[in-house]
């Protein structure tokens, strides 16, 4: 599991931020300070609320961290359970990201594609993993598996022979790291349109 140090704004991962980015202007090494801060001391242990961890961080507490850590708990790298909050480990973000629970990846993951939304359900899929940070390898088991169990693959409609082959020819989509939101909205529409 790689986590990049993404702008807790824009979510970019250079110095090039969206226009109008609250942070726009900030330079990445001080992004990736107020992660770190963050990120040695919940590695350390587990805090009773944001207050705790607030004492913990060495510097001083800054907007930039506090915008961080939202990211951080947005994103599913931090939660808070039985009134701590804590790092998730690299397994437990793993299980956590690898079956969407927020729309419109939710619809695609659980209701599987249809003919017509197939290329951008994949896409988005696939998209979707690289931003959370899967590895290529497990963003390609995760699809081929979604292919399989969601009956995406049984519907039809592709010109690959295999689930496998269609992911691999989509792997450019994984390591240009194109954004998932437009592709996924438009195949959530086709897939309620004949699922309901």
């Amino acid at each position: 599991m790689r986590l990049r140090y993404r702008c807790p704004g824009c979510r970019t991962t250079s110095n090039l931020h969206d226009p109008g980015c609250e942070f726009e202007g900030t330079e990445r090494v001080h992004i990736e300070k107020a992660y770190t801060d963050l990120l040695a001391a919940l590695t350390a242990r587990t805090y009773a609320d944001e207050e705790a961890l607030r004492e913990a961080v060495p510097e001083r507490w800054s907007g930039l961290h506090a915008a961080a850590l939202s990211r951080l708990r947005s994103d599913q790298r931090v939660v808070e359970e039985d009134d701590e909050l804590r790092l998730l480990s690299a397994e437990e973000y793993k299980e956590r990201v690898s079956h969407p629970t927020f729309e419109p990846m939710q619809t695609i993951y659980e209701k599987g594609s249809v003919p017509g939304a197939h290329d951008n359900s994949v896409f988005s899929l696939i998209a979707f993993y690289e931003m959370v940070g899967l590895s290529w390898e497990e963003a390609r088991e995760n699809t081929i598996d979604w292919l399989e169990t969601s009956g995406t693959w049984d519907r039809g409609g592709f010109d690959e022979e295999t689930p496998a082959e269609l992911v691999d020819d989509k792997q450019h989509v994984y390591e240009q790291g194109y954004g998932w939101k437009e592709k996924a909205r438009a195949a959530k529409a086709v897939i309620d349109r004949h699922l309901g």
